[in-house]
């Protein structure tokens, strides 16, 4: 939901604008730039904010930042809960997510590359509010595939000797390390196949 935020500027009448299209809009910056390399005339262009209305609103750099990554994961997660939605067959499920993974690590998305993994390999062990994101969003992912994979378990799809809680962390691992490999922009013939193998492993 937008939401709109009035901001009190040093002269004239308050300016009201919709700070989550504004949040959208730094995140793309930091996405493509980097947090060190994101200066704040880069993120007054991309939101058309003036510097007090950006500083009165979100406070500073980091705080902005720090939103945008809670954007960027709160939609990751998301799309996670309709891939993996319950009601669906769990190995499709598990197909769907991996698929969505083979698109956005293809091509210009995989060149692009991954706002979450670029923030761990700039900023991991430096900042503790983003190791924190980081860190939760990892545990979020991992147990949503587990249950995905206890649920295909219960339903006898599962390979014999196949631990959901250890198979998700090798298909989290895996898939994150196909968004460090799409910077590379492999193709998604050779990406889908791939997946397809690691997964044809845990399933019957």
């Amino acid at each position: 939901m937008s939401h709109q935020t009035s901001v009190q500027l040093p002269r004239g009448r308050p300016r009201s604008f919709d700070t989550e299209a504004a949040v959208e809009r730094a995140m793309g910056v930091f996405w493509s730039r980097g947090y060190h390399a994101t200066a704040l005339p880069d993120l007054l262009r991309a939101t058309k904010l003036s510097r007090g209305s950006l500083y009165a609103a979100f406070g500073d750099k980091h705080s902005l930042f720090l939103r945008a990554l809670d954007r960027y994961v709160a939609n990751a997660l998301t799309r996670m809960d309709v891939e993996l939605d319950p009601r669906r067959e769990p190995v499709d499920g598990l197909r769907a997510y991996l698929a969505g993974y083979v698109d956005r690590t293809s091509g210009a998305n995989g060149r692009r590359g991954c706002l979450l993994v670029a923030t761990a390999m700039e900023l991991a062990g430096h900042d503790a509010e983003v190791d924190r994101r980081i860190g939760s969003f990892f545990k979020a992912m991992e147990a949503r595939v587990a249950d995905a994979l206890s649920r295909a378990k219960a339903a006898g799809k599962l390979a014999d000797g196949v631990e959901p809680s250890s198979a998700a962390r090798i298909l989290v691992c895996f898939v994150e390390g196909l968004r460090v490999v799409g910077k590379t922009a492999p193709t998604r013939i050779t990406s889908q196949a791939t997946v397809d193998a690691l997964l044809d492993r845990f399933i019957r």
